[in-house]
């Protein structure tokens, strides 16, 4: 997993609409949240939550970003279906190498099967590209909310 005070590690990746991100090409602080599937009902609770504060992280100028590992196809659908106002990432390689080298994709275990998957995690982003703060295991009713205050404090001081 990234820990605070590194460099965050570099990607380009398509999002929704196939156009390529590129965390070098990001000059604002950034929130980044990895999460497993695309209509989840976690997943989908967290991209609304995530959604409906969009414009109060954009007045403090920070960028929220999405990223798990399915196609852009099912992302612009999961957006269109739940009314998404946010950005996500497709992380869909062989390999999941951005999800690897951001320590989210782990072993897992549910019902005594064990396979590999995404663990729910943000990672804030600095402008200069070092990670500010991580949460990890996150359970989401009340994140997004924690993040934004965590982000005011941030950009404030």
């Amino acid at each position: 997993m990234v820990e605070q005070g590194e460099q965050a590690p570099p990607f380009c990746l398509p999002n929704q609409a196939g156009e390529g991100v590129c965390l070098h090409d990001i000059a604002s602080w950034l929130v980044l949240y990895f999460y497993p599937k695309d209509g989840s009902s976690g997943c989908t609770r967290e991209a609304k939550d995530f959604s409906a504060l969009r414009g109060e992280f954009d007045t403090l100028g920070v960028r929220v970003l999405g990223m798990s590992p399915d196609t852009p196809a099912k992302h612009r659908s999961f957006i269109e279906k739940e009314g998404l106002a946010l950005e996500l990432l497709s992380d869909e390689t062989p390999d999941h190498g951005v999800l690897r080298a951001y320590g989210v994709w782990q072993k897992k275990q549910m019902y005594g099967r064990e396979y590999e998957g995404v663990v729910r995690t943000t990672v804030v982003i600095g402008p200069d590209g070092v990670v500010r703060h991580v949460w990890g295991k996150v359970k989401v009713p009340g994140h997004a909310e924690a993040v934004l205050s965590f982000m005011r404090e941030l950009v404030a001081g």
